[in-house]
């Protein structure tokens, strides 16, 4: 299911970012009493009540020459472009200035749902200070106060009001979903046009080409795909280009809508940084992984070229040892055969449940192999395992105290239950909880 989105837009200094802190949870954006500080657009994953969505902090719109305000600019109008619902936040005690003026009137051409907040609104003796506001024409203000976190609710609970009414699924439970991420001009397009035997995306050598995601249908062997194109991820400072009206969270989308999700190295450039960032968004989205590393005919090769880079792959990709690695070229379609073999592999263990019994066999040979860790003289009693979930596997652990299974002995217990079960090509998460 794709999640609604959330874009909080405003001039520089009205507190987005610490707003967008309160409501994610964490201190994901950096705060600083300077205007412009948030210089591109962060994203991540929030909850409120029985709504997930995205939510996106914007750098500040200006009208002026400081610098990167124009970058800023076009940063939130993307924002705007990609968001179901907009947070147009202003500044209640500065009152209402020319610049939000200016913010108004890029929101009244976006015809997006306007949710208005002032903040700074510290406590009940100000909120007179919100009337002027009624004025930018988005009807009534919701008083918030992001340092004190007061209002936020209120705030969130209008903003779900107008959240786009989605269907829980996409596709019919017999279709595998996968999706292909990267850095741009890694050979995505290409990639999908030899799985379909047919030029049904625009391929170029220019960089970033594809500018949204795009869905294909395929049948092989029997089985359904959708396959699903996304525009190439850029580097800070990079993926904003004027042009750029596509951007990241576009493939986060198509992350969100995939069973397993490709992630396509250019076998000539090597792996760079930003592929490690690429591969963590569909990690941590809990989605299967295969690691396709594309342009092979590129590369001059010897009996030992394959098995060194593998070894630099599970090196840099720590995170992903448990996906599986396939070598190909798209161009020449060399090795294309062993894909759909691997994204079936790693779709059915990103499916797949055990039964209690023998998963309590295996968790209890793992303790009996390896005896629980003691801390302050109060050692780890594992009562009983059992899979509460799938996609990704998802197991919760019966113990006495949650905070004794350190991150050591629970990676411990993934492998073992790797070992028994496979798991190939899946995340697993554990999860300890205390049995009363």
């Amino acid at each position: 299911m794709v999640k609604p989105v959330i874009a909080i837009v405003g001039r520089p200094n009205v507190g987005k970012s610490t707003i967008f802190n309160r409501i994610v949870g964490e201190r994901i954006s950096i705060v600083e009493d300077i205007p412009g500080v948030t210089r591109d657009r962060i994203y991540s994953s929030a909850e409120w009540l029985n709504h997930d969505f995205n939510i996106i902090d914007t750098g500040g719109i200006d009208i002026g020459d400081e610098p990167f305000l124009e970058q800023i600019r076009q940063q939130a109008e993307i924002a705007i472009d990609e968001a179901d619902v907009i947070i147009f936040l202003t500044n209640g005690r500065e009152g209402v200035t020319s610049a939000d003026e200016e913010v108004a009137k890029i929101l009244y051409k976006a015809k997006k749902p306007v949710v208005l907040a002032v903040n700074k609104i510290d406590n009940p003796e100000m909120r007179d200070q919100i009337y002027d506001f009624y004025a930018l024409g988005f009807g009534e203000p919701f008083p918030i106060s992001g340092s004190h976190g007061l209002g936020l609710g209120d705030l969130l609970d209008e903003a779900a009001k107008h959240f786009p009414q989605r269907d829980t699924k996409d596709y019919e439970d017999d279709v595998t979903c996968f999706s292909l991420i990267g850095r741009p001009n890694v050979g995505k397009s290409s990639l999908v046009n030899a799985i379909l035997g047919e030029e049904r995306v625009i391929v170029s050598d220019i960089s970033g080409t594809t500018r949204d995601a795009i869905d294909s249908y395929v049948t092989y062997n029997g089985q359904k795909y959708v396959i699903i194109d996304t525009a190439g991820m850029r580097k800070k400072g990079k993926v904003y280009e004027t042009t750029e009206k596509y951007s990241v969270l576009r493939a986060l989308r198509a992350i969100e809508r995939s069973d397993v999700v490709l992630v396509v190295i250019n076998a000539e450039e090597g792996i760079i940084e930003q592929d490690k960032k690429i591969a963590g968004y569909a990690h941590e989205a809990g989605r299967a992984v295969v690691i396709v590393v594309n342009k092979w005919d590129a590369v001059e090769k010897d009996e030992k070229t394959m098995k060194e880079f593998e070894r630099k792959i599970r090196e840099h990709f720590l995170f992903l040892d448990y996906a599986p690695i396939v070598f190909l070229s798209a161009k020449t379609k060399k090795r294309i055969h062993t894909l759909i073999p691997m994204i079936d592999l790693a779709s059915e263990n990103h499916a797949r449940r055990v039964e209690t019994s023998v998963l309590n066999d295996v968790i209890m040979d793992a303790v009996a192999m390896n005896p629980t860790p003691t801390d302050k003289g109060k050692r780890l009693k594992i009562y009983y395992t059992t899979q509460v979930a799938v996609k990704p596997p998802t197991f919760v652990v019966f113990v006495n105290e949650p905070e004794l299974l350190h991150f050591s002995y629970e990676r411990f217990l993934e492998n073992r239950i790797r070992d028994a079960f496979g798991f190939e090509g899946t995340p697993i998460k554990i999860f300890p909880r205390e049995r009363k």
